[in-house]
């Protein structure tokens, strides 16, 4: 999450999970977190992008990771749940998220570091090839901010990304998914290697909701078979483009530019 200051914060306790904890802003939940019990994910696509992260790597091997929107910093906790030791930025533009979410749920792990900075700045304060994983997960109001979307953002953000290092990147979108069309054009145009997972009612052009991208540098990096059998499974089966289906589904959309978006 990476919403306007002005935004009215409440941080709710979940009645039916007493250790859960929905962040809201005007109402609309942005994101949950259960602090007794990291795991535990309540929306699909954290869940997908949690997928990710679990097949980028072996498990319980440590990885150096940025986050790009932290909301209630539901995947930095699963991260040190799962792959402890875990060195973790979490660049997060609102003060007053970090602010409500500090006072209210519990500290992080030492090896947790959040800091209030604009996503793009950050990145291209970053040394090359710091970082194992990359996750965006960035909006104001329901949008994805231009400046964060555009194929020199992407380039900047494989900079920092080693050579077997992974992108995830989460975006909301609505029939006929132009948006997601775009930022897989957008990263296909960076990155060797792209897939697309999202629901498969939303892969059907049925409803609103998530998609989730990941790229990497190099060919056949992503763990798409398994990826796959991972999503299917899930409460709310998920599908995975990649490939010749991928570029199917993106036909002549074309990557987004800075002078496209920034102007």
């Amino acid at each position: 999450m990476d919403s306007p200051a002005d935004d009215p914060l409440e941080l709710v306790a979940d009645p039916a999970r007493p250790t859960g904890h929905a962040l809201l802003a005007e109402g609309v939940a942005q994101s949950y977190v259960d602090v007794a019990d990291p795991r535990h994910l309540h929306f699909e696509y954290v869940r997908r992008m949690a997928a990710l992260v679990d097949l980028a790597a072996p498990p319980g091997i440590p990885r150096d990771v940025l986050h790009l929107g932290g909301g209630a910093l539901t995947l930095p906790r699963y991260v040190a749940a799962t792959r402890p030791g875990s060195a973790q930025r979490v660049v997060e533009r609102d003060a007053a998220v970090v602010d409500l979410v500090a006072r209210r749920l519990p500290a992080l792990p030492p090896e947790v570091r959040v800091e209030v900075a604009d996503a793009r700045d950050a990145v291209a304060a970053t040394p090359s090839r710091r970082y194992d994983l990359v996750l965006s997960d960035i909006y104001r109001g329901a949008r994805m901010p231009g400046h964060v979307a555009s194929r020199e953002f992407a380039a900047e953000v494989a900079r920092t990304l080693r050579a077997d290092g992974v992108y995830l990147v989460n975006v909301t979108d609505l029939p006929p998914l132009v948006f997601a069309r775009v930022q897989a054009a957008t990263l296909g145009a960076v990155f060797a290697d792209v897939c697309l997972v999202a629901d498969r009612r939303m892969l059907r052009g049925r409803r609103y909701g998530n998609v989730v991208l990941a790229a990497a540098h190099r060919p056949g990096r992503l763990p798409v078979d398994r990826l796959a059998t991972r999503v299917a499974a899930d409460p709310v089966p998920g599908g995975v483009l990649h490939g010749a289906a991928l570029a199917a589904f993106v036909g002549g959309a074309r990557p987004a530019t800075d002078d496209d978006l920034l102007a």
